[in-house]
């Protein structure tokens, strides 16, 4: 059946706003430069119109997938930008989205309509389309304020880590040094990280022991109302 709504109703879309950390300890934000009107050629976050048939999640992974090639990541929805001229072209709302993702693990590449896919350091991104650049701020401030009472920061992180890598993710993110007796009292006292009878390989200086995090330990105590805060 036909039915005409009384009021206009603007379209939907999804961003997505991908970090992930380099070998150096850089934090870095996905972007993709456009291919098509409005903004060709500048950069922006992955992202695009939500179709009818789909929710919004759907959305955000399938948008991911086409333009960047990453897939099988957890997104989670950050905030939703409703401006009224944030985009020309149309009354466009957004539900934005952000994740955290271990760069070794996924090689990205451009398509449909993005004509380049790369990292950059969130302390030194282009201009960006739309109010992309406010999104990605937003989301720097919920992941400085997430890290501190949920275990994410481990997804930046290899599978198997050292106590200086976990330490240097934290203090990357954060922006601020910690230190590093205290910090490694407070990790270890939460007992959440197991100790690998493994050795660093292939660096300069004094190999580290490996550890992995014990998610299913963590979820367990979870449960059970336990508090992790760094």
């Amino acid at each position: 059946m036909f039915y005409s709504y009384q009021y206009s109703r603007p379209a939907l879309t999804v961003d997505c706003v991908i970090f992930g950390l380099d070998g150096e300890n850089t934090l870095k934000v996905m972007l993709i430069k456009r291919k098509l009107p409005t903004f060709e050629g500048e950069w922006a976050l992955p992202g695009g119109f939500v179709r009818i048939e789909e929710s919004v999640d759907a959305a955000a992974k399938r948008e991911l997938k086409e333009e960047t090639g990453i897939e099988n990541v957890f997104l989670e929805q950050l905030y939703t930008f409703g401006e009224v001229e944030r985009d020309p072209r149309e009354r466009v709302v957004t539900v934005a989205y952000y994740a955290l993702i271990n760069l070794q693990d996924y090689a990205i590449h451009a398509d449909t309509d993005a004509s380049d896919a790369q990292w950059f350091a969130t302390d030194s991104l282009p201009p960006l389309a739309f109010d992309h650049g406010q999104i990605v701020q937003i989301a720097i401030a919920r992941l400085q304020g997430k890290v501190k009472y949920e275990p994410i920061g481990f997804e930046l992180l290899p599978q198997k880590f050292t106590l200086s890598q976990l330490q240097k993710l934290y203090e990357t993110v954060l922006g601020q040094a910690l230190d590093k007796r205290n910090f490694r009292k407070k990790i270890l006292r939460m007992d959440l990280l197991v100790e690998l009878d493994e050795m660093q390989t292939g660096v300069a200086h004094r190999a580290a022991r490996l550890y992995q995090f014990d998610e299913q330990k963590y979820q367990q105590l979870r449960e059970k109302g336990f508090n992790f805060e760094i």
